[in-house]
């Protein structure tokens, strides 16, 4: 009975989510002008940010947790912009946070909602490579997944939600293999900002040189994830 509750209210929650989405895109209401235009235009992004002053870091915590809660938002310009607007550790934290917040939300819809609906939420060549996930709980797995780049982290939250892996486990080792790559990303905003472009070129070099191979052989590193599960 608790189930078939909690799926009525949670279908309940979800359809009017979608309703009001829907509706918001298709009459292009001015909020949804605002958002779509905060993710494409990053000069009006910046802008709108230090406009809003104390509670710019706020908002852009807001922003990295959305990416995470809706994937496809990219994740890498709002990284390194926020660097460029609040330093290399300024940056460092603000995204930390939102992409705690947002890992942490996603792993609880995940758990909150089941295997039915994760099923839908995600593709089906995304379950059939990281449905692994659904029965591990190895804390080394879900550091090696987030830390390694290409990955599809973000929808991977939801998937750890189904597996046994507990709540506060799961946020602190997900936070610890993001950590290098937001890291990154914030020093590549600082370093842009204050103009020093022969360190920006350097520290993609060195990036590149260590992420790229890791990305080359991220088809078979799943493969071995899978069958160490």
């Amino acid at each position: 009975m608790k189930t078939k509750a909690r799926w009525i209210i949670g279908g309940a929650i979800i359809a009017a989510l979608v309703a009001s989405c829907s509706w918001l895109v298709l009459t292009d209401a001015p909020a949804y002008q605002f958002l779509v235009r905060l993710y494409v235009d990053k000069r009006f992004l910046k802008h709108t940010l230090r406009e809003w002053g104390v509670l710019a870091p706020v908002i852009f915590m807001g922003l990295q947790a959305l990416q995470v809660i809706v994937s496809p938002i990219p994740g890498e310009l709002t990284g390194i912009l926020g660097g460029y607007l609040f330093g290399e550790w300024g940056g460092l934290l603000y995204s930390t946070i939102g992409l705690t917040v947002g890992s942490v939300s996603a792993f609880a819809v995940g758990r909150w909602l089941g295997a039915r609906y994760i099923r839908k939420l995600v593709s089906a060549d995304i379950w059939r490579k990281m449905g692994f996930i659904v029965e591990a709980e190895g804390a080394i797995l879900c550091f090696i997944i987030f830390l390694t780049p290409g990955l599809p982290k973000d929808v991977t939250c939801y998937l750890f939600g189904l597996s046994p892996m507990s709540f506060w486990v799961f946020a602190v080792v997900s936070t610890l293999g993001r950590f290098p790559g937001t890291w990154v990303l914030s020093a590549q905003g600082a370093r842009t900002a204050s103009g020093d472009y022969l360190q920006v070129i350097l520290l993609t070099a060195i990036v590149v040189a260590v992420a790229l191979p890791l990305y080359y052989y991220r088809h078979q590193l799943v493969e071995w994830l899978r069958r160490a599960a």
